[in-house]
């Protein structure tokens, strides 16, 4: 099952020194029955983009928690066995789970597909939405409008090899 893991450049360096990404249980996003019922019509492509754009608005909320982090979206997509990947069955209903799954093992480097980060330009933009995430929750429209404002920037496409680089 192709799953999509929010996380912080931090993160990335923590993976790219232990080779893993941990502990367990992690919570991911990936094409679950819920998530297909919900989109009604696309196709797998379009549903794989949902569910990286799920994990995305996670990315920000694991931003928005840190001051320290730099303030750009981190998202590995993981091939990782049936079993490891499971939805909570209470949270199916949940437009806000949509996708939502928890994997009960970590996600060892060998795993990943590739990594999605945005670009530096895009630091300013996420930062300003990562700070107007808790007003958005709040039903600010303004701070709603802000943090929408992120998904304007697509997620950079990198291989696993580029890790180093990208640090």
């Amino acid at each position: 099952m192709r799953v999509y893991v929010p996380l912080t450049l931090s993160g990335l360096a923590r993976l790219h020194e232990s080779g893993e990404v941990g502990p367990a249980p992690l919570t991911a996003y990936a094409v679950t029955p819920a998530l297909r019922e919900w989109y009604l019509s696309g196709g797998e492509e379009e549903l794989e983009y949902a569910a990286l754009s799920r994990a995305a608005a996670a990315s920000l909320r694991l931003v928005a928690t840190d001051p320290e982090v730099a303030r750009r979206r981190v998202v590995l997509a993981a091939e990782v066995p049936d079993r490891a990947a499971v939805a909570d069955p209470d949270l199916t209903l949940a437009v806000e789970a949509l996708g939502e799954v928890r994997i009960a093992e970590v996600v060892p480097l060998r795993w990943l597909a590739a990594v999605h980060v945005d670009a530096e330009e895009a630091a300013d933009d996420i930062a300003l939405a990562a700070a107007a995430v808790g007003a958005a929750d709040q039903g600010d429209d303004d701070a709603r409008f802000t943090v929408d404002g992120a998904a304007d920037h697509e997620l950079l496409w990198y291989g696993v090899q580029e890790i180093d680089g990208l640090l």
